[in-house]
């Protein structure tokens, strides 16, 4: 049997129908590529990352096939040999056909379907019935041909819900709220029309309230090259953003996400599917790809519509009020004019392809692979500290990457930073090797240190910094002032503990704790203003989170902790 692949996402479509075929020994795939894509060198690459064996074109037409499976009714399907299964590379059909009627959707138009009149595959997959609908209107044939099998990728991301937690822990995204940037591509796409987007969120939104990833079509991953677009989002990559990969990596993100920013791309609808609140950022116009009437565009008719420039209101307020006003099961009803017969594509699908080939299917059923856990981003080694105190007297941290709106302390972790950073920080920070912060504190190779040697030796090292702190669990740091006593009381060690409790703990609602190194910036700002005193208690809050800091000489066995 042959896979024919025209482009990355092609291919990533098929990968996901696999599970249907696999387990049978009398089966045996290749995978040729479809030239006349712009995008073919990356296909051939992903072909290549898949392990699969490929054929070159003027190969695959000489030899007959006793099943062709493809993703793209693009290219000349029509010079194989054998009955062509044809498959949705996207969710749903949302996008205008070039040059067909203003009705016609790409992927389902009668130039696409049908070569000379005559249907081009001998059977049409498709995830709802309206789809088969509107293949109708373009030709009786080719939807006589075709049947509504559900959407294999849809039901992974069904599959990996349940792991939520984990997807979050795997991206290191704790008590932030995941914003998912997803873009398709070509010049009405998210990332051509607002390509400064990406950067601006990472950098402007709270670092302990947000965090930002981004979801890509494949295409722009490939145009001009992976390298290439790292390099461009290079900035907000060091700020935090997660780039997600084409293949797997950009569901587990959607699984993990709290919402969604999109175009009129259709990685939005598995967001809606999902049950995600999904914020608009596209622009209508008579020059839209967007095909009126379909599930993207009723989904964004819905979405409010994120505002940008210099007089729209924060980001974050807009998020929140989105957040906040979200009502569940609002945008999966949306969803659900794109996705029918949920959790049984991989089944429905076997039965079609496996009737194609004249063979009688394997006994076990097929299941959906639970998605891969994402790769955390960048850990935020930098950043500048706004500390405000509110009329009760809290202390309200909040954290941006150096390279977002400047104001407040300068905090850097000491030895994951660079040295015209590291120079500058009134506060350095370590964390500790084995601890409970979700970080290692510094290169495995670095030689441990105590806590009392280490910051004394960094505030010797750098005589802007005014306070080391290091972080030894998420309820427990030591730090030590410039210019601190050491040796008498009340300061035996010349340090201090710090001591974190959220307010009235019990053992049923233990409470959250945020980055102890946010609560360190607190710390530091407080004892800028006080002087140092036992039993100090700070009240703090970090991205709605309060805590408690309590302050206390630190014993000779906190000193002596190794980092």
């Amino acid at each position: 049997m042959l896979f024919a692949v025209r482009t990355a996402t092609a291919l990533h479509r098929l990968l996901d129908v696999l599970p249907a075929l696999s387990g049978d020994e009398r089966l045996r795939p290749v995978f040729t590529l479809v030239p006349g894509s712009a995008f073919d060198a990356g296909a051939l690459v992903a072909i290549e990352r898949a392990g699969a064996r490929s054929i070159p074109w003027d190969e695959a037409v000489e030899q007959p096939f006793d099943l062709i499976v493809a993703a793209s009714p693009n290219g000349r399907l029509h010079c194989l040999k054998g009955p062509l299964a044809l498959l949705p590379h996207g969710a749903g059909f949302n996008k205008r056909a070039a040059g067909g009627g203003p009705d016609a959707a790409t992927g389902l138009s009668r130039a696409q379907v049908l070569r000379a009149d005559r249907p081009l595959a001998a059977f049409h997959g498709l995830a709802h019935p309206e789809q088969l609908a509107r293949l109708a209107t373009e030709s009786a044939q080719a939807a006589a041909r075709a049947a509504v099998v559900g959407d294999p990728t849809l039901d992974r991301l069904l599959e990996s819900a349940a792991a939520r937690a984990r997807h979050r822990a795997a991206l290191g995204t704790g008590t932030r709220r995941l914003v998912v940037l997803t873009s398709t591509w070509g010049e009405q796409s998210l990332l051509a029309r607002h390509p400064r987007l990406p950067h601006h969120l990472a950098t402007h939104l709270p670092y302990d309230a947000f965090q930002v990833a981004l979801v890509l079509h494949p295409n722009e991953h490939n145009a001009p090259d992976p390298f290439t677009l790292r390099t461009r989002l290079g900035p907000a990559l060091d700020a935090g953003l997660i780039l997600a990969e084409p293949y797997e990596e950009w569901g587990a993100v959607l699984v993990a996400a709290d919402c969604v920013i999109s175009d009129h791309g259709s990685t939005a609808l598995y967001a809606a599917a999902l049950d995600r609140p999904v914020l608009a950022a596209h622009h209508t116009g008579h020059d839209s790809e967007l095909l009126p009437g379909s599930p993207m565009a009723a989904l964004l008719a819905h979405a409010p519509r994120l505002r940008l420039g210099p007089d729209a209101p924060p980001c974050a307020d807009q998020l929140t009020r989105a957040l906040a006003a979200h009502r569940p099961g609002a945008v999966r009803e949306l969803a659900a004019h794109a996705f029918a017969e949920r959790g049984r594509a991989l089944d429905l699908l076997r039965h079609r392809l496996y009737g194609l080939l004249g063979l009688t299917p394997p006994p076990t059923p097929p299941e959906p692979r639970p998605l891969p856990l994402p790769a955390p981003g960048r850990p935020l080694t930098a950043c500048t500290v706004g500390v405000t105190t509110a009329p009760d007297g809290d202390l309200h941290v909040e954290r941006r990457p150096v390279t977002g709106p400047p104001g407040g302390h300068l905090a850097v972790e000491e030895g994951l930073a660079g040295t015209r950073l590291t120079q500058s920080a009134g506060l350095l920070l370590r964390r500790a090797r084995a601890g409970t912060t979700g970080r290692t504190g510094g290169p495995e190779t670095a030689p441990p240190e105590t806590a009392a040697e280490w910051s004394a030796r960094v505030l010797a090292a750098y005589p802007a910094c005014r306070t080391a702190g290091a972080v030894l669990a998420r309820d427990h740091c030591v730090l030590r002032l410039r210019d601190a006593p050491a040796g008498d009381a009340p300061h035996p060690t010349g340090l201090l503990s710090v001591r974190i409790t959220p307010p009235h703990p019990t053992p049923e609602a233990p409470g959250r704790y945020p980055d102890p190194a946010a609560v360190l910036s607190a710390v530091h700002t407080w004892l800028l203003r006080n002087p140092p005193g036992t039993g100090s208690r700070i009240r703090c809050v970090v991205a709605d989170v309060p805590v408690l800091a309590e302050l206390a000489p630190a014993t000779r066995q906190e000193a002596t902790t190794e980092l």
